[in-house]
């Protein structure tokens, strides 16, 4: 059950001689340096490190309470941090808002949907397409196609005239995803896409984002359900008590004696 003891200070999983377990020979897309976030006197993160390549698959998981949701908030601009930077393509994005962020090419999906209650299915894509997209090149060709050819990627081209109202469970997470993508980011940060799914619509997800990697998507994917996180990512990512006590192998990662007692107890 447990490998080779990793090398003091390195979480299990990570290569020695590689930061924060990323590849060697390529500029991350998104490094998160030494980051901290308090609430008060709650210490909700203590010094994160992650480094994530472009066009890497990343799961990260931990128990509830973990500091995963803040770890993204803060990430993506919705909360600030107090400590630690965040890079995203090179630039520091500390001071950024979180629509300024997205405009640079990180994009999430929420674990409860939130579309426009009022708009159609295309019109809820078609907005970040104007408001993300076009204010980043300042003109959107066809925009139109492009939502259509979103809908038709995600499965929703025959619900394009509904509201969101009309939408199953998974075609509402399918609506979140599309409306990510058209923001055309560079990074998808997937939280929690697959909760309370059956387990054929868990595999659509998956497909899903598989598909979107493959187009050149870096994703991080935050999920409990372990058999998509290890089917899905090419690394895995552990957060517990706000601290990161593994980042590697998902084979490995999981067999790690500090993940197990941090799901399975003592």
């Amino acid at each position: 059950m447990n490998g080779p003891r990793a090398p003091q200070g390195t979480p299990r999983g990570t290569s020695p001689g590689t930061p924060h377990g990323a590849p060697v020979g390529e500029a991350p897309l998104l490094e998160v340096n030494e980051l901290g976030k308090r609430f008060g006197g709650f210490v909700a993160l203590e010094g994160i490190n992650l480094s994530v390549q472009p066009g890497e698959r990343v799961g990260l998981i931990g128990p509830n309470g973990s500091g995963k949701s803040t770890l993204v908030n803060c990430m993506c601009g919705t909360l600030r941090h107090e400590l630690g930077t965040v890079r995203f393509n090179g630039r520091n994005l500390d001071g950024l808002k979180a629509h300024e962020r997205t405009r640079l090419g990180i994009a999430r999906s929420f674990q409860l949907p939130r579309p426009f209650a009022s708009l159609t299915v295309a019109e809820n894509v078609r907005v970040p397409i104007l408001y993300v997209v076009q204010a980043r090149i300042r003109h959107v060709a066809a925009t139109d196609a492009r939502c259509a050819e979103l809908l038709g990627l995600v499965g929703l081209a025959d619900k394009s005239r509904k509201l969101p109202r009309d939408l199953t469970q998974i075609e509402m997470r399918k609506l979140e995803l599309a409306r990510a993508m058209a923001a055309e980011p560079k990074l998808l940060i997937a939280d929690e896409a697959m909760a309370g799914l059956s387990h054929g619509e868990v595999d659509d997800i998956l497909a899903l984002l598989l598909r979107m990697n493959e187009a050149g998507v870096t994703v991080i994917m935050i999920e409990h359900i372990m058999r998509a996180v290890l089917h899905f990512s090419q690394r895995l990512v552990v957060l517990v008590a706000g601290r990161k006590i593994a980042d590697g192998n998902p084979q490995e990662v999981v067999r790690n004696p500090e993940v197990e007692r941090a799901y399975l107890g003592e």
